[in-house]
């Protein structure tokens, strides 16, 4: 994940003038006719729906959005936040919808989302101005029931709920960030803590982005991608011990943003190239975990997605656009993919 400002010129993919093409099509024709189906009720299902007419096949965000987390549920209820003034947009993805649930202010921005089911509220991290900030948003009614300040925080960047706590990560600081929560997942009060990174992690520069995509590993222990230095990492919530996770079957994992997952098959957004959802499957071994690359999700909507969630059965990718030429008004969209349910 990154913000508007420093991630540009670095992040930014190039593609083919062929992709491009196909992106700026699907701008003025399939984004665009969604959102005038959301408005007015009314619009061309060919450029929103598969060819079975169950589930659109691109989601329609307000313009100038500047998008960059995702989560959902119940259901397929889903959430986005913005980097450009901390708004969270709702709305269910099946029927294309989309309402503001958190109205955005001056100075905040908002990067990773994740949705509790046990409280139904979604966490969110960012910042306000140069302050570093985990808010938790009540998903119904948008009111903010907690508003974390983090000491020293640079970068927060994505984030995992677990069930006693929020662990965060800083891309800029090799360490991690718990926020405390009481038995049942409601925020605790207590003021956040932090786990260096250690063991086997590279060190980071303090300007280049390191720890950004986080989620739980079945054991207990949390899974991170670097996107400078690659791979993927297993992390001892106790000592924050860090170990490569090997990766075996396919091409490398050069970089990453989101991380989403469900039971051993792991989704690394733009593990492996600028616009596509690396799909890797997870097994125990006796010292941790490894993973063997399953397949390469691409779409000719995707335009350097930022993180996925699942929902409805599907994967769901919000397009982040790093780099458009004009992030204000441009058109934004979540694109729907296949999620692996099992292997060929």
């Amino acid at each position: 994940m990154a913000d508007t400002t420093t991630s540009f010129g670095r992040r930014v993919f190039l593609r083919s003038a062929t992709a491009a093409a196909t992106i700026a099509t699907i701008e003025l024709t399939g984004a665009g006719t969604a959102t005038a189906h959301d408005r007015h009720g009314h619009g061309d299902d060919h450029h929103r729906h598969d060819h079975r007419g169950r589930a659109p096949h691109t989601v329609a965000l307000p313009d100038g959005l500047q998008p960059e987390g995702i989560t959902s549920g119940p259901g397929t209820r889903y959430y986005v936040g913005s980097l450009a003034d901390g708004r969270i947009i709702t709305g269910d993805l099946l029927a294309a919808t989309s309402s503001v649930l958190l109205a955005g202010t001056t100075g905040r921005s908002l990067r990773g989302l994740k949705w509790d089911p046990r409280t139904n509220l979604v966490w969110a991290v960012g910042s306000l101005g140069t302050t570093g900030k985990v808010y938790a948003v009540n998903g119904r009614t948008g009111a903010v029931v907690a508003d974390v300040t983090v000491p020293g925080a640079k970068f927060l960047n994505d984030l995992v709920v677990t069930s006693r706590a929020v662990w965060v990560t800083d891309s800029y600081v090799d360490r991690l960030t718990r926020v405390p929560l009481h038995h049942g997942g409601a925020p605790s009060g207590v003021a956040p803590a932090y786990l260096p990174l250690r063991g086997a992690w590279p060190a980071g520069n303090g300007k280049d982005f390191w720890a950004n995509g986080i989620r739980q590993l079945p054991d207990g222990r949390l899974v991170l991608n670097n996107s400078t230095a690659g791979g993927l990492w297993q992390v001892d919530r106790a000592t924050g011990v860090a170990r490569s996770i090997p990766v075996s079957g396919g091409p490398a994992i050069t970089s990453g943003d989101g991380l989403e997952l469900r039971g051993d098959v792991l989704y690394n957004v733009r593990g492996t190239g600028g616009n596509d959802v690396a799909v890797l499957r997870l097994h125990r071994r006796h010292d941790g975990w490894e993973a063997r690359w399953r397949d390469d999700l691409t779409d000719p909507t995707l335009d350097t997605p930022s993180t996925a969630t699942l929902a409805g059965g599907w994967l769901w990718a919000v397009n982040a656009r790093f780099g458009v030429a004009s992030p204000t008004t441009a058109h934004y969209w979540i694109t729907r993919l296949p999620a692996q349910h099992h292997w060929r």
